[in-house]
């Protein structure tokens, strides 16, 4: 069977968490889109780790991880990774790379820099880890598929090619300096020496796993308001974050993915630029952020800040339906203990007209939050287990949220720890 964990608003929802905790009775985790441009924040025995291109079920001994097509490869981040968890006592993983993955190249990621450099106020937020570049590449056919590491020809005239374009832009877009084929040349070999042992046809060895009845876990990164085509453009990433993209970004029929566990935040947070409808400042804020996640509201990658807001209906409902959620999972509950009283968006203002649907970019922009005030539950919620443990008021926000959204929400979190979740038969 094979299950996706995705995200239903900007990222940063807890989907670490959900896939290191559903990766105990997987055989199979893959990474289907995305670089190394977020993080997945996971506490477990081994301690505290953010990773970035490994999937999140990686500590699992029983566990085959996958970096598939989709995915934005960075090798040498990769690799570091790999070594950081096994330095911290996680037992070396099986990891598998798809020969139709891409590269980032040192190059994508200054490019990255330098463009942001040059958009100055107008810039996108990007993390700078080279993923719009790299994707532009691809789909402009110039990017570096692993499987031409192989072919020694073909890289010696493809460097020489790929220098004569980009030295244009660097030369009178940037003012940089420009790259040497030989350069690019060595940095391919050595991507080669370090992937070989794991490159294998990634499509082919899901096909026969799911033939052979194993349980593979599809891990999204990001969430459905960053999709490039569905979500908050041109403030959403360069890849698909939709469960549907799954099926291409691993390589499986779109038909085997049977269940699509939609992770929601308690709450609202973003890292990055863009319209953020239910989003608050100053010291309200700074507590919700303080409180927030383990050891507060920081990006995986960037240990920026992230931005704050009250539960958004309206984006979550999207978020949930662009997915084709099956299940909700609703996390960080236990932070919102503090409060007396609970505001959520449930509609938006545009221009004098409520509405409950997600608008497209130039419309969310002007969009003012429709908030209802729910009571607090007053109480620290860490450590219960079952759902009629709960506090009556921390039900009926669960409730009154997944009325909204029109979703079964089937698991609760209510700490940041592997055994902290609450499972609710619908």
């Amino acid at each position: 069977m094979v299950k996706a964990v995705v995200g239903a608003n900007w990222g940063d929802e807890g989907k670490g968490k959900i896939t290191d905790m559903l990766g105990e009775k997987a055989d199979i985790i893959v990474r289907f889109q995305g670089g190394a441009n977020a993080g997945h924040t996971i506490i477990n025995e081994y301690g505290k780790f953010a990773l970035h291109t490994l999937p999140s079920g990686v500590f699992y001994e029983h566990t085959t991880s996958i970096i598939g097509n989709g995915v934005a490869l960075n090798i040498p981040v990769l690799f570091e990774e790999i070594q950081t968890i096994i330095d911290q006592g996680v037992p070396k993983p099986k990891i598998l790379v798809s020969d139709r993955a891409q590269i980032v190249m040192s190059y994508h990621i200054l490019f990255d820099q330098y463009e942001e450099e040059r958009l100055g106020g107008k810039s996108f937020g990007s993390t700078k880890s080279g993923i719009a570049p790299f994707y532009s590449d691809k789909f402009a056919k110039i990017g570096f598929q692993v499987s031409e590491l192989f072919d020694d020809e073909l890289l010696k005239e493809k460097v020489v090619r790929v220098c004569e374009q980009k030295n244009v832009l660097l030369e009178y877009l940037y003012h940089k300096p420009l790259l040497k084929p030989e350069e690019l040349y060595a940095e391919l070999k050595e991507y080669k020496r370090m992937v070989e042992p794991y490159v294998c046809d990634v499509s082919l060895f899901l096909h026969d796993a799911i033939k052979a009845g194993k349980e593979i876990l599809l891990e999204g990164q990001l969430g459905s308001l960053k999709d490039t085509d569905h979500g908050i453009y041109p403030m959403v990433t360069s890849s698909s974050t939709l469960a549907a993209y799954g099926a291409i970004g691993a390589g499986i029929p779109p038909y085997e993915i049977k269940q699509i566990i939609t992770v929601c935040k308690a709450y609202s947070s973003s890292v990055g630029a863009g319209a953020f409808v239910s989003e608050i400042f100053g010291g309200e804020a700074d507590e919700l952020r303080r409180r927030g996640g383990d050891g507060g509201e920081f990006g995986a990658t960037t240990g920026r800040p992230r931005r704050m807001g009250w539960f958004d209906v309206v984006a979550s409902k999207y978020g949930c339906r662009m997915q084709g959620a099956t299940d909700v999972a609703f996390t960080v509950l236990d932070v919102l203990g503090y409060l007396d009283e609970i505001p959520v968006c449930v509609a938006y203002d545009i221009d004098g007209e409520i509405t409950t649907n997600f608008p497209t970019t130039h419309l969310l922009e002007k969009a003012k939050p429709v908030l209802e005030i729910l009571p607090g539950w007053k109480s620290d919620i860490r450590g219960i287990k079952k759902y009629e443990e709960l506090p009556e008021n921390c039900r009926k926000y669960i409730e009154f949220i997944e009325e909204k959204l029109g979703y079964p929400i089937t698991m609760i979190s209510n700490g940041p720890g592997r055994d902290e979740i609450i499972y609710r038969n619908k």
